[in-house]
C-alpha cells in the first residue's frame, strides 16, 4: 500500500520560519488573542542546544519537566549565553538552568482528611484543579485560553483534550455548569486559533490532537441548553472535521496521507498521527532510546509511531506493538484504530444533527451519507467473527486478534446491530471484567495501557455503551467494580488517582513512564457520574 508523504520543511528552514512568524511580544506575557498571530517557540526550536544537552543528561527525573519551565530572559539571550559557556570547564549546567529558568508549579492536590466522603473530596478538588490563564508567561510553552478551565492534575498542569470531557461530566453532576460551558468554549477558542485541539495546551503538543470527544462535549451541552449548542459549535464541529479528513479527497485505494487511510476497496478510515518526525520533547530520552533500540527502522519512522500513539491517549499499549512487547516494534501509524473511527462516526452524525438545527438540508444529507459510509467500513473491516470489534493494520491487510477494552467504542456511539452488541459484551465479559473493573488488554507487558490497568475513561466508555445496548446486568458489574477499586485506595490513602489496578492486590495502576499521578481530572468525573448511576455504592462506603 502506498503512503503519500507530506511535504517537511528542513530543520534550518523549519526553525527560521518558525522564528520568522514567532512575533515579539510583550516582556511580561502574552494572550490568547496575540494566538493567531504568534507562534510560541518550542523549547527545542528556542535554544536547541540546551534542550538536548539538559534532557540527554537526565538532569530532571521527569522530561516534561524542563519543556515546561519557563525562560526568566529571552530565550535567544539564553541560547547566546549557553553557546558561549558550556564549553568552559567551570560551566554548571543544572545552575545554569536554574537561573535562567523558573519551574512551572505542579497541579498539587493534598490528600484529605478521614471521614471526608468520596463524592465531598471530589467537589472540594474542582477549585484546587482549575486554572486562569488569559496570559501567560511569554517565553514559555504554555498557549494562553480566554476562560478557566480544569486540569488533570500532578505533571499534568495544562489543558488536556479528551481527559475533559470525562472531567466535564463530573463538572455537571457537580452543578459546575458555567465552569464545563466555559471549558467547552476553550476548545473551540483553540478550533479557530490553531485548526484543531491539540493534545493539550503546550507548544510542543501543537503537532498532534488526541481522540477526538469535541462532539461529545456539544452534545452535552445541547443537554444543558438545548439546541441552540448545536447552532452554536457547527462551524468548530466542521473545521475539526475537516483537519482529521485532510487529504482524503484525493486518495487513491491503497494510499494514506496524515491522519486518513483509504482501502484497496476504497474504505474510508482515520489513523492517529503526528505532524513532526522527532523526539517527543516531554519524553526525549525515551524516545531516542526507543529508536536505538529498533535496529534498522529509521528513527524518524519510529519518533513517528511513537508520536502517533501519544496522539491515541493510549501512550502506549501493546495494541501499537508488532510483537505486543517491545516498544522497539511500535506501529501506530500502520494501525486502523476502532475506537478513533468510531468516534468520527460519532462527528460527521453531530455535524449532520447540527446542520439540521440550522435548516441546512444539503449538509445534513451529505454528513448523513458520511456517517453510514463509516458504519459500513466499519462494520466490514472492524468486526471480528469471534465476537469483537478490533483494529486493522492497513499495511498488512489484517484484522488484530486482539481484545481490548477499546472493542467497546462502537456501542459508546450507538453504531452496531443489537445482535452484535450483545456478542461484544459477551466476549468482553469473559476476557475483560476483573473485580476491580475492566481490563485495558488482555496483555501485561509493563506498558500503562494494558493489563492489569483500569483507566476511568474506558469504564464510563464501557457502561454508556453496554447500558445503550440494555446490557444493564454487565454494565453494573463494571462500574461498581471499579467504584470498590476507587474507593479502596480513597479509603486507604485518602486521594485519587489517573490509573487503578483492576486485578491482584495493588489498588494504584503502574508503568509507563513517569510516576502514578494523584488529582485526578477524569477519574473524579467517572466517579461522579457512576455514584450517580450506582447510589447503593456510595451508601455502602459510607457504613
Amino acid at each position: 500500500m502506498k503512503v503519500l508523504p507530506r511535504p517537511q520543511p528542513g530543520p534550518l528552514l523549519a526553525l527560521s520560519l518558525s522564528l520568522l512568524f514567532a512575533t515579539s511580544a510583550a516582556a511580561d506575557g502574552w494572550t490568547y488573542q496575540d494566538a493567531r498571530t504568534r507562534r510560541a517557540l518550542t523549547p527545542d526550536e528556542a535554544y536547541p542546544e540546551l534542550f538536548q544537552n539538559v534532557q540527554r543528561q537526565w538532569l530532571f527525573d521527569d522530561q516534561k519537566h524542563f519543556v515546561d519551565a519557563v525562560p526568566r530572559r529571552d530565550p535567544a539571550a539564553i541560547r547566546s549565553d549557553y553557546l558561549a559557556r558550556h564549553h568552559r570547564a567551570d560551566f554548571d549546567l543544572r545552575q545554569f538552568v536554574a537561573d535562567n529558568f523558573a519551574p512551572a508549579p505542579t497541579a498539587e492536590t493534598r490528600p484529605t482528611s478521614p471521614g471526608v466522603s468520596l463524592r465531598e473530596h471530589i467537589e472540594r478538588l474542582w477549585p484546587a484543579l482549575t486554572r486562569r490563564n488569559a496570559e501567560v508567561p511569554a517565553h514559555g510553552s504554555q498557549l494562553p485560553l480566554p476562560h478557566p478551565y480544569v486540569v488533570p492534575g500532578g505533571r499534568f498542569r495544562e489543558l488536556y483534550y479528551w481527559d475533559s470531557y470525562f472531567t466535564l461530566l463530573g463538572l455537571v453532576e457537580s452543578g459546575e455548569e458555567q465552569l464545563a460551558r466555559q471549558m467547552v468554549d476553550n476548545f473551540a477558542y483553540l478550533i479557530d486559533t490553531y485548526g484543531h485541539i491539540p493534545n493539550g495546551t503546550r507548544s510542543y503538543y501543537l503537532s498532534r490532537s488526541q481522540p477526538p470527544f469535541f462532539s461529545f462535549m456539544v452534545e452535552l451541552m445541547a443537554q444543558l441548553e438545548g439546541d441552540e449548542a448545536y447552532r452554536r459549535y457547527l462551524p468548530q464541529l466542521q473545521k475539526e472535521y475537516t483537519y482529521w479528513m485532510e487529504g482524503s479527497q484525493s486518495l487513491e485505494p491503497g494510499e494514506a496521507s496524515r491522519h486518513v487511510v483509504r482501502l484497496a476497496d476504497g474504505s474510508l478510515f482515520n489513523r492517529y498521527w503526528d505532524d513532526r518526525d522527532t523526539p517527543r520533547q516531554e519524553s526525549y530520552m525515551q524516545d531516542v532510546e526507543t529508536a536505538e533500540q529498533a535496529r534498522g527502522r529509521p528513527a524518524g519512522e519510529v519518533y513517528r509511531d511513537l508520536r502517533a500513539g501519544a496522539a491515541s491517549g493510549w501512550d502506549f499499549s501493546s495494541r501499537w506493538l508488532e510483537d505486543r512487547k517491545s516498544m522497539a516494534t511500535i506501529r501506530t501509524t500502520a494501525i486502523v484504530p476502532i475506537d478513533l473511527n468510531s468516534l468520527l462516526y460519532h462527528l460527521e452524525n453531530t455535524i449532520a444533527l447540527a446542520c439540521q438545527k440550522n435548516a441546512m438540508v444539503s449538509c445534513t444529507e451529505a454528513y448523513d451519507a458520511r456517517a453510514e459510509r463509516r458504519r459500513q467500513a466499519i462494520e466490514r473491516h472492524l468486526w471480528n467473527d469471534a465476537g469483537y470489534y478490533a483494529d486493522f493494520d492497513w499495511k498488512q491487510n489484517r484484522l488484530s486478534g486482539q481484545i481490548t477494552a477499546a472493542t467497546l467504542y462502537p456501542l459508546f456511539v450507538g453504531l452496531p446491530s443489537a445482535e452484535r452488541a450483545e456478542r461484544t459484551a459477551g466476549t468482553v465479559e469473559a476476557t475483560l471484567v476483573k473485580p476491580g473493573g475492566l481490563n485495558t488488554t488482555q496483555v501485561d507487558n509493563g506498558q500503562q495501557w494494558d493489563a492489569p490497568n483500569g483507566w476511568a475513561p474506558l469504564q464510563w466508555i464501557a457502561v454508556s455503551g453496554l447500558r445503550r445496548y440494555g446490557q444493564e446486568r454487565l454494565a453494573e458489574t463494571v462500574g461498581r467494580n471499579f467504584l470498590a477499586q476507587v474507593q479502596a485506595l480513597f479509603d486507604r490513602e485518602h486521594k485519587l488517582v489517573e490509573k487503578y489496578s483492576v486485578e491482584g492486590e495493588h489498588l494504584g495502576g503502574g508503568g509507563g513512564e513517569y510516576r502514578l499521578q494523584d488529582g485526578f481530572g477524569w477519574t473524579n468525573g467517572v466517579t461522579l457520574k457512576l455514584l450517580g448511576l450506582y447510589p447503593r455504592q456510595e451508601a455502602l462506603a459510607g457504613q
